[in-house]
C-alpha cells in the first residue's frame, strides 16, 4: 500500500489520482465533500477562538473529537480496502489523523479524556491492521512537503471557504501551528519506508517534466523496497517518455 502525506493543500488528491493512473491501482480518497462534520469543526475553531480571547479558559471545539472519529473510522474502512490488491494508493495517512487529534489536544480544541478515547481506539484499530509490513511487501509512505505560502496559494485557488484565512483570520496561526507539527511528524516517522516529496520545487499537476520527476522518485523507492520490479519501472518509463 502506497499513503500520501501532507498538509492541506500540499496536492496529496491530486498525485493520488496521479500516481494510480500511472500503476494502474486504485486510489482511496479522504472524505471531504461527503463530510458533515468538517464545516461544523472550522466554525468550531472560529468561536473557541473568540470565547478564549474574550477571557475564558478551558474552552474547547465541540466538534474536534467527532471529526477526528469520523476520518479515523472512514480511515480505517479504506485501509482494509486498500490492503486488498498491490500499490493501492490512499491520499492521507491513519497516522496524521492521530497527530491532528494531538494538536487539537494541545491547542485545547479537545479534552484530555477525549484524547485518551481516541488513542484507545486508534491502538484497537492499529492492532487489527497489522502494519509492519516484511521486506518483501512493505508499505510506503510518501510526504508532499510545502511551505506556508505554497499552502496558501494552493487553498485559494480551490476555494473551500471554510479553509480561506480571508474568511477567518484565526486560520492563520492554526495553519503555521499544523506546519510545525507535521515537521515533528515526519522527523519522527519509523513506521515504514518514507519519501519525501518537495512539494514548492516540483508543481506535479501543472508541469509535466516535474511530474515525470516525481514519478520517477516514488518508483525508483517502489523497486527499492520490492513493491515494484525492475522491468515494472522501466515500462512506465518508456510509457511515459
Amino acid at each position: 500500500m502506497i499513503t500520501l502525506a501532507g498538509i492541506i493543500g500540499s496536492g496529496k488528491s491530486s498525485l493520488t489520482e496521479i500516481l494510480a493512473q500511472e500503476l494502474g491501482t486504485t486510489p482511496f480518497y479522504e472524505p471531504v465533500e461527503d463530510n458533515p462534520v468538517l464545516p461544523l469543526f472550522y466554525q468550531g475553531n472560529e468561536i473557541a477562538a473568540k470565547r478564549r480571547s474574550a477571557g475564558e479558559e478551558n474552552v474547547s471545539n465541540p466538534y474536534a473529537y467527532l471529526l477526528q472519529t469520523f476520518f479515523l473510522n472512514r480511515r480505517f474502512k479504506m485501509i482494509k480496502q486498500a490492503k486488498s490488491g498491490t500499490n493501492n494508493i490512499l491520499d492521507r495517512s491513519i497516522y496524521e489523523d492521530a497527530m491532528f487529534m494531538k494538536m487539537n489536544t494541545d491547542m485545547g480544541n479537545a479534552t484530555q479524556i477525549e484524547y485518551q478515547i481516541y488513542q484507545e481506539l486508534l491502538d484497537n484499530m492499529l492492532s487489527e491492521l497489522k502494519f509492519v509490513s516484511d521486506d518483501s511487501n512493505a508499505d510506503l509512505m510518501v510526504m508532499i512537503k510545502v511551505s506556508y505560502e505554497t499552502m496558501i496559494s494552493r487553498i485559494k485557488k480551490r476555494g473551500r471557504e471554510f479553509e480561506q484565512i480571508d474568511t477567518d483570520p484565526s486560520l492563520v496561526s492554526y495553519y503555521h501551528n499544523l506546519l510545525n507539527y507535521y515537521s515533528e511528524w515526519a522527523s519522527s516517522y519509523n513506521i515504514s519506508p518514507f519519501l519525501i516529496i518537495d512539494g514548492d520545487k516540483y508543481d506535479f499537476v501543472e508541469n509535466l517534466a516535474d511530474r515525470n520527476h516525481v514519478l520517477d522518485q516514488i518508483e525508483n523507492k517502489l523497486v527499492e523496497i520490492n513493491s515494484l520490479t525492475s522491468q515494472q519501472l522501466q515500462q512506465f518509463k518508456q510509457r511515459r517518455y
